[in-house]
């Protein structure tokens, strides 16, 4: 498990990882049960019960740990729903991250009638969170910069603060965030709980944990140990102007349903997406130059298996969370083997088979060793050969489903259930199981669907009622 530092930590451990193990409240853990949550995961185990004696703390764990659920149990069980006012902040460094821990908040939230949460990001308008926050939020989720600017405004009050969260607090330094999370710490009051998530520690933490923390705990996960023996890890060597034949061998070579492209540079991620559509691939491109709107759609579209490939960059890609990804491909290898642990981890989860396979320049042959070092386990170096020199098969341009957008969202209280209640009903009822993911955003939704059943779909849709409204539908 993690390793806990600093002294005076008696009643901090744990006997059991079990969640009744812990002081939570009944419907809190009724709700964690329905979720189909048993035992906690090494770092909920290590830092939940530091976070609920009120310790500050430093939680260093890879993507896929259980994380973001380390640190909403405690915030929400701590939170007085009759006190409108923010009481807990959660930054993140992209707008994905804020999405996917505000979704993971509302689920575990079901225990608390009436509390309040928001997103406050960049890329949405200002009307929609001042008026949030004019309501009363309990919980606030924002990247530093917007976060920054409402607090600039006044229109988010911190007076009765009790916690602050920097989620991917190591990716905010690297994105330059480090002035802004500082100005809104320094805003903060002073008697507070203040808690780091990160994957690794760079310097710039260590300064930031002196600077605003007391008597921090400290909580590691052995990241050798969760680099997960299900994940198959395969390295081939190239030079940079073979990288996209090479990427193609390999698509080629590790087929896959869901396969996520990691690339050092905006400019690498377009070039590949170009080709995959000159391809007629299913695929997606994600990095921080496309709008919101073109950002939500690609991670819809992706995680609900719309599309079969996602090439991205690391920062565009914090915060997505894919239970069925079956293959990482690292086009350019990160910096530090923490990333790569980090990137290779979002594969091969709860017990399921993975691929990581990266590709390197004989330049960094050692960077590849270092990796295995830190990992302990061995790359398999295989000849890829040339399966086919006109590129990727028709196999690549099929998915298993289809994704319909509905012109409405949060704003028109549209629910999942309220969408799928409309495709259920009679008459043309769909059934359950052609129906997959329902995303809900503030504007609009989406809503994946069989592709053999995806025209029925549609067109029922677009012949009913939506919580009785007409909206716009057309297949994303």
């Amino acid at each position: 498990m993690g390793a806990l530092t600093k002294p005076n930590l008696k009643g901090l451990f744990l006997e059991s990882n079990d969640f009744h193990s812990l002081s939570l409240q009944p419907g809190l853990l009724r709700v964690i049960e329905e979720m189909g949550f048993s035992k906690m995961t090494p770092i909920q185990a290590a830092s939940i019960p530091v976070l609920l004696a009120g310790r500050d703390l430093v939680g260093q764990s890879q993507t896929g740990s259980g994380k973001t659920a380390a640190f909403i149990i405690p915030i929400l069980s701590k939170i007085q729903v009759a006190a409108s006012v923010p009481q807990a902040i959660i930054l993140c460094p992209t707008r994905e991250l804020c999405d996917q821990v505000l979704r993971e908040a509302r689920k575990f939230a079901k225990a608390f009638p009436g509390l309040q949460m928001v997103s406050l990001v960049g890329g949405q308008p200002y009307p929609p969170q001042i008026q949030a926050l004019q309501r009363g939020m309990h919980l606030i989720v924002g990247t530093p910069g917007r976060t920054l600017e409402h607090l600039k405004n006044r229109e988010l009050y911190v007076g009765d603060l009790k916690t602050l969260v920097l989620d991917e607090a190591d990716r905010m330094l690297e994105e330059g965030f480090a002035d802004e999370m500082t100005a809104i710490i320094d805003e903060l009051p002073k008697d507070r709980q203040t808690v780091f998530f990160s994957a690794t520690f760079p310097e710039g933490m260590e300064i930031l944990s002196q600077k605003y923390q007391r008597q921090v705990v400290r909580v590691k996960i052995d990241q050798a140990i969760q680099t997960a023996p299900a994940i198959e890890q395969y390295v081939y060597e190239c030079e940079n102007p073979q990288k996209v034949e090479t990427l193609i061998k390999i698509l080629q070579r590790h087929p896959s349903m869901c396969t996520l492209v990691f690339c050092r540079t905006k400019a690498t991620v377009d070039e590949i997406g170009k080709l995959l559509t000159k391809m007629k691939v299913s695929s997606e491109v994600l990095h921080g130059d496309l709008t919101q709107p073109e950002r939500d759609r690609a991670t819809s579209l992706f995680r609900n298996g719309s599309r079969r490939i996602l090439v991205a960059t690391d920062v565009a890609a914090r915060g997505l969370d894919i239970d069925r990804l079956e293959l990482v491909i690292n086009v350019d290898l990160p910096s530090s083997p923490d990333i790569y642990i980090h990137r290779i981890g979002r594969t091969g989860r709860a017990g399921r088979a993975g691929v990581a396979v990266s590709i390197s320049t004989a330049y960094e042959i050692l960077k590849v060793a270092e990796i295995e070092r830190t990992t302990g386990v061995r790359m398999i170096r295989q000849n890829l050969g040339f399966k086919n020199q006109f590129g990727l098969g028709q196999e690549f341009q099929t998915t298993l489903m289809k994704t319909l957008q509905i012109s409405g969202g949060r704003s028109n209280k549209l629910r999942p259930g309220d969408i799928l209640g409309a495709l259920t009903s009679d008459p043309d009822a769909l059934t359950a199981a052609e129906i997959g993911k329902i995303e809900i955003h503030d504007r609009f939704s989406y809503v994946a669907i069989d592709s053999l059943a995806a025209e029925k779909a549609l067109e029922k849709l677009r012949t009913s009622k939506i919580k009785g409204s007409k909206f716009k539908i057309f297949l994303a």
